[in-house]
């Protein structure tokens, strides 16, 4: 079950909620609210080039997706 992050319409607040499909929107947990809306979550990736050293801390790791 993927975890997706959410904000609700009405009070402000940001939850994170396991779910069984992307369409199911869960009910706000700090105000009862359906009125949510999901996020774009960030996510992490790692590329190694022709020149990485297993030695070496620079891997071109980095959080924006793009390598």
């Amino acid at each position: 079950m993927p975890i997706y992050e959410y904000i609700c319409r009405d009070c402000g607040s940001e939850f994170e909620e396991l779910t069984l499909s992307a369409e199911e929107k869960p009910d706000c947990p700090a105000c009862g609210s359906d009125s949510v809306d999901k996020k774009l979550s960030a996510f992490a990736s790692c590329s190694i080039g022709g020149n990485f050293n297993a030695g070496s801390s620079q891997a071109n790791c980095g959080t924006k997706g793009f390598t």
